[in-house]
């Protein structure tokens, strides 16, 4: 409840009922605190003098002070006394009532209307030098220049220069208002001798509401800072002489107070003191603005006691000076608090983020700093539920006597059931926030119950806000405050548009938070599920026991040598050749290289291991399977010993040379890297360039861990990463769109015989450069060989390009389309030009005995061109 003012019974009036009321009285005038009452000083006064005894003994120090004035003399708000929490638990720093001031929005909606902390509304450029004179006319120096009527108020011209240059360096080094104020009554009462001066301040909550506070009360000659600003009295706006004045902005002097309506008495004829003249002028900044009210109390001397006209344009003059001071410290306390609410989302921010492991934790966090900050009674987190548009699929509650409990895990021992979930639905629904200030009284949602202690019959007021996912689009969750607590009065209280801000930013972190952790155990359920996957996947790729001890028999049995097998032959061809023969020439060519004696490979973990590489090529596909991996391990065999390079070649190259050319196109599934990024396939998200490539030395990996196929056991540390990185490095070369960025590297070194064998980067490219030779070696072959190899190749190309058409609706290049199979010659040729033809000539030129290479890929060239002159030829003949 808030009473009017009437300048100088605005004290007296107070004081008069606390004398004569009780407290509660006390209590409903300062309804609008926050914080616990703080005593204040008490000052004794002669009887003749206005009573100045403790009048207040208690005051609201957050709500009563005004948006200019909260920081400057070190008087900030005091929080709540809140017992010390146990560990963990949020602790309140700073309550959400000390922003409650027209500061920009936190939140404001951008031009295409999505929610952003950034705002871009232009701030009023403020004036340096703005001296707004009060009402009563003068400027400062017709005020101050010329003597005035009576009293102390006739100094001289010099004397109210020097005060005035007094005054404006104080104005200009300080931001003190309360004490610059001071200073100025102190001046203001040599030029107009009035017993007792006062400073009212225009405050503003969030809702824009006005009112006005005091910030000096009863400033006297020879009266004291502490003793002037102890009180603190809050006032109505537009009633009482002060608040008229504050509302109009016309200064009022009246000459005697008792014939004026809007003075009370009544505390005149209590305290004894007689209540004369007054003098109360607005206090304006520079767009014409009252920010306060400056009164003067009982004139000294001069005719009947009344203030004269000389007196306003001095009162006015020097409160030009008070508003400057003011607007800089709303300025400057603006900035304050401004950076002080950011602080407090910052701190809300670290908080979240710092817990992305477990939701239920985030909840807690959440729902504590929210309690804490907001002084709500209860949070209740509602968790949207992904499958269900009307329901969600978890909640959870706190209560805030539970904020300086000791818990482990979130607290849920209140039953859901009792919970009202309509608040929360509408809000998910509308994805607006809902303010309700008394929900009893709110026509839009139903109360079914009807047992008046049922949970939901004991809210009151309520703030419920949608917490959204990071696009905005969607609601993760909603977050509900019920009954917002009034420590001033132990009760209740509405939720204000200063509480809607803030929730809805919290709401922000939060969702991000929220949809993070959310993120978080989702991938942490999918994580463990590739782990029970690949652990079943391992099993079933490796090859079976009784497969690997038959073929160990085998082994033990016999093996062929090189020679019978043709394997150092660069001519070699594995079409006579069983599966079984295949696997027992890989064998073979481990031993022949020394591999399995200089890493000390255990027989059976290299026969499991070769017949899981050869169980994990598909057999449904027309060229990339086992053979091609076959046939490609056995050029690099025919490289390194007939080609005389393993000489130049450490034994872990080797090792991962042969390694990668067998598992090079693992689990290759008769497409291409380019159809497996069009067809969207799940591949394509795992990796941004060289997909299938990368799919490959995943499954060598696999295949190397698995149980009984861990044919590296024997390196150290520093060798097994080294031969993986090696492998990794060799698979990835085979796609061509690899090498044919790297390939003019090489052949510039080799053509200027700058290729430096103790360079490992020379080298690492020189093994880049084979594994693309070994994978397109089937163009050396012999004319038979290669023409049937084509036939493959060219099968495997015609199914994508057949998938391409049915799948993807898109017409298949010519490599892909059986409509244009007549073209394979020439397509052929054009292949051996781009991709084969220098490659060999390289590797012929570093080694001589690499010339086999490069004479069959020519041979095969010639008998290409010679076809596709023959198609051509018939081509002409039939359009003849």
């Amino acid at each position: 409840m808030l009473y009017p003012s009437n300048c100088l019974n605005t004290s007296v009036v107070l004081r008069c009922n606390l004398l004569c009321a009780d407290r509660e009285m006390v209590n409903a005038w300062f309804a609008e605190r926050v914080h616990t009452l703080q005593p204040s000083a008490s000052r004794e006064t002669p009887p003749p003098q206005r009573a100045q005894q403790s009048f207040i003994d208690t005051c609201p120090a957050t709500t009563i002070l005004p948006p200019a004035l909260s920081l400057y003399d070190g008087r900030a708000p005091s929080p709540a006394t809140v017992h010390s929490p146990a560990p963990g638990t949020p602790t309140r720093k700073i309550s959400a009532s000390e922003f409650d001031r027209p500061l920009r929005p936190i939140v404001v909606k951008d031009s295409e209307g999505s929610l952003t902390f950034l705002s871009d509304a232009d701030r009023e450029p403020v004036p340096l030098w703005a001296p707004v004179m009060g009402e009563g006319g003068g400027g400062v120096g017709g005020a101050l220049g010329g003597g005035g009527g009576g009293g102390a108020g006739s100094a001289g011209g010099g004397d109210r220069c020097a005060r005035l240059l007094e005054l404006v360096k104080a104005v200009s080094s300080h931001l003190d208002v309360t004490a610059l104020c001071h200073q100025i009554f102190l001046h203001i009462n040599e030029l107009i001798a009035a017993d007792r001066y006062s400073l009212f301040l225009v405050g503003e909550d969030s809702s824009n509401r006005k009112f006005l506070v005091s910030r000096l009360f009863d400033v006297a000659e020879g009266s004291t800072l502490e003793e002037s600003s102890n009180s603190c009295i809050r006032l109505e706006w537009n009633k009482g002489i002060v608040g008229q004045v504050a509302a109009t902005g016309q200064p009022l002097n009246i000459k005697n107070a008792y014939e004026d309506p809007r003075f009370n008495a009544e505390v005149d004829l209590i305290t004894g003191y007689k209540t004369q003249s007054i003098l109360c002028l607005p206090i304006k900044n520079h767009r014409e603005e009252v920010v306060g009210v400056a009164q003067a109390i009982n004139k000294k001397c001069g005719e009947d006691g009344a203030f004269t006209e000389q007196d306003e344009k001095d009162f006015s003059a020097y409160l030009a000076f008070s508003g400057i001071v003011l607007h800089n410290a709303q300025l400057y306390e603006t900035s304050q608090l401004e950076n002080r609410r950011n602080q407090v989302l910052l701190d809300l921010a670290s908080l979240i983020f710092e817990e992305q492991q477990c939701l239920e934790v985030l909840l807690r966090k959440i729902a504590g700093t929210i309690l804490s900050f907001m002084q709500a009674q209860a949070c209740t987190v509602f968790i949207a539920d992904e499958d269900s548009m009307n329901s969600f699929s978890s909640v959870f509650h706190m209560e805030y006597e539970e904020l300086g409990e000791v818990l482990d895990a979130p607290k849920r021992d209140c039953d859901v059931s009792e919970i009202n979930y309509m608040y929360a639905q509408y809000a998910k629904n509308t994805m607006q926030p809902l303010n309700i200030a008394d929900v009893t009284k709110d026509q839009r949602f139903p109360w079914t119950s009807e047992n008046p202690d049922h949970p939901s019959n004991q809210i009151k007021s309520l703030l419920c806000t949608p917490i959204k996912n990071g696009k905005k689009d969607k609601v993760i969750g909603v977050c509900q405050l019920v009954n917002k607590r009034d420590e001033a009065a132990g009760g209740v209280k509405a939720f204000n548009r200063n509480d809607e801000q803030f929730l809805e930013a919290f709401s922000i972190f939060c969702g991000l938070g929220i949809q993070n952790t959310q993120m978080y155990e989702t991938v942490e359920r999918a994580m463990a599920k590739q782990e029970v996957t690949l652990e079943v996947l391992s099993y079933h790729a490796s090859a079976a026991e009784d497969e690997t001890q038959a073929f160990q028999v085998t082994v033990a049995a016999t093996v062929p040598s090189a020679q019978s097998l043709r394997l150092l032959d660069f001519t070699f061809s594995d079409f006579e050749l069983s599966d079984t023969e295949t696997t027992l020439a890989t064998i073979r060519m481990f031993v022949d290289l020394n591999l399995v004696q200089n890493f000390q490979m255990k027989y059976v973990s290299l026969c499991q291991w070769i017949l899981s590489v050869k169980k994990n090529y598909r057999k449904n596909v027309a060229y990339h399977n086992w053979r091609h991996a076959f046939n490609t391990a056995q050029c690099m065999f025919a490289v390194l010993k007939s080609g005389r390079l393993q000489s130049n070649l450490n034994d872990l190259e080797v090792l991962a040379l042969m390694i990668a050319t067998l598992s090079h196109d693992l689990d290759h599934r008769g497409v291409n890297n380019s159809y497996i990024q069009r067809s969207d396939h799940p591949l394509a998200q795992l990796y941004c360039h060289s997909t299938m490539e990368h799919h490959h030395f995943d499954q060598c990996l696999m295949i190397l861990n698995s149980p009984g196929n861990q044919i590296l056991s024997s390196l150290s540390l520093d060798e097994y990463k080294t031969t993986l990185k090696m492998i990794e490095r060799a698979i990835l070369a085979t796609d061509l769109a690899l090498y044919m960025k790297r390939r003019g590297e090489f052949f510039e070194l080799t053509k200027n015989s700058q290729f430096v064998w103790e360079d490992e980067c020379h080298r690492d490219l020189l093994r880049s450069m084979l594994m693309t030779a070994c994978d397109i070696s089937a163009i050396t072959k012999p004319w038979p060989v290669q023409k049937r190899i084509a036939e493959l190749v060219a099968t495997e190309f015609f199914e994508q390009g057949d998938k391409e058409r049915r799948e993807l609706n898109i017409e298949p290049i010519d490599l892909m389309n059986r409509e244009k199979r007549d073209k394979i010659p020439s397509m052929q040729v054009s292949f051996i030009d781009a991709i084969c033809t220098q490659l060999y000539e390289t590797l012929a030129g570093m080694s001589e005995h690499c010339t086999p290479l490069l004479e069959g890929c020519q041979k095969n060239r010639h008998n290409w061109k010679c076809l596709a002159e023959q198609d051509e030829k018939g081509l002409v003949n039939g359009m003849g």
